[in-house]
């Protein structure tokens, strides 16, 4: 009798677990809440729209079509009941003998319900592609109204300058530059602001000291607006409250400022921190 291991999680680490166990002695069974791998790296990508969402996404039932041991549940995980080898989803309940977890990370807003509502986060394709739509209609507006500063049309505001911040930054800068001129040529462009906010001293501030002056350097060069030192307080979808008292005006805020694990309901902590070191 094949034992049987749940994967709940099918980013890269479940999938290549998954892979790993293609046509061996086990029953395998990914558990995920989309029904498709996606390849976080690019997110930035779709969200500027240089690439379609499609180019990025890769379904589950796709990639293993032809593995015979593996199967896969479109649902979200509720609760783990460890004493019973139990997986309890939407969908119904799972037995397993062996559970892997690789829920990854979700967006952290550190308790702030006004940024967690009113911000957009990037952890998912949907995300990228919410962020994508929302600037596109403001470029929309702007082709018949023109870039308004009272409204904050002319501020895309980043918030946090680690690599998903940085790589945002300097895409849309290069959007800014070299192609929504060429798509919005009534459009003032010059008055389209990209403006990256970071808590600590330096941009890309957990890497190495060449890192950080090499980024910082790259992005003001190109246009973009670093501001370091300052913290997001609140936002109410039009103004941006700093630590120091000002004020930004934008419609278009991502928050790229920290992350935090996906936590399933049925563990206590110490297993969780047994499952790390593990």
């Amino acid at each position: 009798m094949q034992r049987k291991i749940i994967i709940i999680g099918g980013g890269f680490a479940g999938l290549e677990l998954a892979k790993k166990l293609r046509n061996t002695r086990f029953e395998v069974l990914l558990i995920d809440r989309q029904n498709h791998h996606q390849f976080q790296p690019l997110f930035y990508q779709v969200a500027t729209a240089a690439l379609e969402p499609s180019s990025i996404s890769f379904p589950f039932r796709k990639i293993f079509q032809k593995v015979k041991n593996f199967d896969f549940c479109l649902s979200e995980v509720l609760s783990i009941a460890p004493d019973t080898k139990q997986v309890f989803t939407d969908a119904g309940t799972f037995n397993y003998d062996f559970l892997v977890i690789a829920t990854g990370c979700k967006t952290n807003y550190f308790g702030n319900e006004s940024l967690s509502a009113n911000t957009f986060s990037m952890k998912t394709t949907q995300e990228a592609i919410e962020i994508r739509n929302s600037i596109l209609l403001s470029f929309e507006e702007a082709a018949v109204n023109g870039i308004d500063k009272q409204n904050g049309l002319n501020n895309i505001v980043i918030v946090g300058a680690g690599p998903t911040g940085v790589e945002l930054a300097g895409a849309f800068a290069e959007w800014k530059r070299h192609v929504l001129p060429r798509d919005y040529p009534k459009v003032n462009f010059k008055l389209l602001n990209i403006i990256l906010l970071e808590g600590s001293k330096n941009t890309l501030n957990a890497l190495s000291d060449q890192a950080k002056i090499a980024s910082r350097k790259y992005l003001e060069e190109s246009g973009v607006e670093v501001r370091t030192e300052v913290y997001v307080t609140s936002y109410n979808g039009y103004d941006v409250v700093l630590n120091n008292g000002e004020t930004i005006k934008s419609q278009n805020v991502i928050w790229a400022a920290g992350v935090t694990g996906n936590v399933i309901n049925g563990l206590k902590p110490k297993q969780w921190f047994e499952i790390v070191m593990w």
